[in-house]
């Protein structure tokens, strides 16, 4: 028994050693989780201010500390599948697509923001609901001929993101991201085709009163 005991506490203490590293790597990916995800979430209230440099500011800031966040979890590899991370690295997608889709009218791709292809197509997903808002905000100015390239956009994401037809287990619930974006982009286009209709009427009620006023 003395010499099973003695091997017993051996792997304990090893245990003891390792997991006591791992927790400790865990708990400071985790607080550069919610750094960078709040960085991408106050990015994307930039974008929508007009405030593009501060925007990329903040998206600078988000992919320094999922880049340190992964030099944090390089022995603990497991720990990079975990949800706070993959939400950070969602979160950033879409930020980075939103300001991408909005200011500079491209696209960035996985590579060069250094995220695997489950993260980036449901930020990227996400990133939909972003456009909306931006629709709508510049309907109301009457920057029609912008929306309907960024319907057409949304449409292109859509149709890019339907023909992901793999386990949820793989594209980490693309699925349900992809439903989602179907009745936003319908939502969307119907808001669109009524601001249309209202523009037209305007115009021919303009052109009417023009014409009574020269009569």
């Amino acid at each position: 028994m003395g010499k099973l005991t003695a091997k017993l506490e051996l792997i304990a203490e090893r245990a003891r050693t390792t997991l006591s590293a791992k927790d400790a790597a865990r708990e400071k990916a985790l607080q550069s989780s919610r750094e960078a995800l709040r960085h991408s979430t106050d990015a994307i209230r930039s974008v929508h201010r007009g405030e593009y440099e501060e925007a990329k500011k903040r998206l600078t800031q988000a992919r320094n500390l999922l880049k340190a966040l992964d030099e944090t979890l390089s022995e603990h590899q497991d720990l990079l599948h975990t949800g706070f991370v993959y939400s950070a690295q969602k979160e950033y997608v879409e930020g980075c697509v939103t300001l991408g889709l909005i200011a500079e009218n491209s696209l960035p791709g996985p590579e060069e923001l250094g995220i695997g292809y489950a993260a980036y197509l449901n930020g990227l997903g996400e990133a939909i609901g972003e456009l909306r808002r931006h629709i709508l905000d510049i309907t109301r100015k009457g920057e029609i001929e912008r929306c309907e390239e960024l319907l057409e956009t949304m449409d292109d994401i859509y149709g890019a993101l339907v023909t992901m037809d793999f386990p949820d287990a793989m594209t980490g619930g693309l699925r349900r991201t992809t439903d989602a974006v179907r009745g936003i982009l319908e939502r969307t286009r119907g808001d669109l085709t009524i601001a249309f209709r209202q523009r037209g009427l305007e115009e021919k009620m303009a052109a009417f009163e023009k014409k009574l006023g020269g009569s």
